[in-house]
């Protein structure tokens, strides 16, 4: 791996590439480490330490630590994250955006160009909110000078829609697809800080026998999530399909085979971070009133991953049954937004396609229908086996750390892309790729 790494570095194209990468990531690092004008940055890790639970511990993941820090880049590129998957819903309900979404290369730029405009929209909303909600409470430094809270919602949403445009710069000019490195380099530049909790949680102050076994025990649990993750990644269901004959002037074409493949994990991560956002939501809307008693507080505890598998409070642990249902459900619910089998028969049948042994039309989709059920149903129990892994661990020891789960599957899919894409260019050039080394 070495030796390709050196012989991509020889290529002069793609090491502008990574270098224009690496470049724009420090420029971000910097970025999430500048204060908003203003703002009592001491205010707002005092409020964010007092939360219930990981509600916000989630964000601040994303963010690498930007929100933690309230920097220009807070907010970060959540807001295009909502937007993106707005936009793919949408897609789905409005005719008018799904024929754009088949129209070819201009029609995909126009969408591209409104998911910018629900994102800036987004960052707009979501930086008053803030700006107002926690300036009354302290954060700003002149609370109620509207001067000072213009200036905080502007400095956010530039941030945002800034790191936006970098992300889109990345894809351009860079190596891999932007926005998924800059969520990849915001999770990384917290792996430091978990790794050090998880050193004075299990082996620090602790015998060198004791300290060593819980060691190996922690590089044997994030080696083998690791390796199912690139499992679950890689795994795929072809379906082989024979194309038939037929004579075009004085020729007899066609008779190809060729498959459809069907990914495993089919929605990718997109099922558990509906799921843990669905469930977080009345946690994080709670947090900005007063703190509640009785059923209502029972129920935010039971949502709060935090709770989970706490063996001196088994009863939260219901919560988590929530949250697999949903990442199994939302499995299924993308799935079949994005994958739509009656078209793939319909296309295929109209290439002169089949599935050997299904008849065409209707009896292929039914097929399709079939085998997609069942391999989402074996992506999403393996997925809300990686999900659910880091909660175990946190509610038995207390080991809460941000690269776990969803996470983990982000990082390892986003690399696992960008490997491959910088193996492509390298082929064309006739070296051997990452992937083969």
């Amino acid at each position: 791996m070495l030796t390709t790494l050196k012989n991509a570095f020889k290529i002069k194209e793609i090491r502008k590439k990574i270098f224009f990468t690496l470049a724009m990531l420090v420029v971000i690092r910097i970025g999430s480490q500048l204060p908003v004008p203003g703002v009592d940055r001491t205010f707002f890790s005092t409020w964010f330490s007092e939360q219930m639970g990981d509600a916000f511990n989630f964000i601040d993941a994303f963010t690498g630590g930007s929100f933690l820090n309230f920097s220009i880049l807070a907010l970060n590129i959540t807001p295009y994250i909502t937007s993106s998957i707005i936009m793919q819903l949408l897609t789905i309900a409005i005719p008018k955006l799904e024929e754009m979404h088949k129209d070819g290369e201009d029609g995909r730029k126009k969408i591209a160009s409104i998911t910018r405009y629900v994102t800036v929209g987004l960052a707009l909303v979501e930086s008053t909110a803030m700006a107002i909600s926690f300036g009354n409470q302290g954060l700003l430094q002149n609370p109620g000078n509207v001067l000072d809270i213009i200036t905080v919602v502007a400095a956010l949403t530039a941030g945002s829609a800034f790191l936006m445009w970098l992300g889109e710069r990345i894809t351009e000019n860079g190596v891999g697809n932007g926005i998924s490195i800059v969520l990849v380099i915001n999770i990384i530049s917290r792996v430091p800080q978990d790794m050090t909790q998880l050193f004075d949680l299990f082996v620090l102050n602790r015998t060198i026998p004791v300290g060593v076994i819980n060691a190996l025990i922690i590089m044997a649990i994030i080696l083998g999530m690791v390796v199912l993750v690139i499992f679950l990644n890689s795994g795929v269901r072809k379906i082989p399909v024979q194309y038939a004959k037929k004579v075009q002037g004085r020729k007899m074409v066609g008779g190809q085979t060729s498959s459809i493949p069907l990914k495993v994990n089919t929605s990718g991560v997109i099922p558990i971070i509906f799921a843990s956002s669905l469930l977080q939501f009345p946690v994080v809307i709670s947090s900005f009133f007063p703190a509640g008693t009785g059923v209502w507080s029972e129920i935010l505890k039971g949502l709060t991953s935090d709770n989970w598998f706490n063996p001196s409070q088994p009863i939260y642990s219901i919560g988590m049954v929530f949250y697999m249902v949903l990442v199994i459900f939302f499995a299924y619910f993308y799935t079949a937004i994005t994958f739509n089998p009656l078209e793939v028969s319909e296309n295929l049948k109209k290439q002169g396609g089949f599935i050997p042994g299904i008849r065409p039309g209707k009896p292929t989709s039914e097929y399709l229908n079939r085998i997609l059920n069942y391999i989402i149903f074996i992506g999403a129990s393996f997925l809300t086996l990686i999900g659910i892994l880091p909660f175990i661990f946190n509610g038995l020891f207390g080991a809460n750390v941000s690269f776990g789960g969803t996470s983990l599957i982000i990082i390892v899919s986003v690399i696992l892309e960008t490997i491959k894409q910088i193996e492509s260019q390298m082929l064309v050039r006739n070296y051997k790729g990452f992937l083969n080394d």
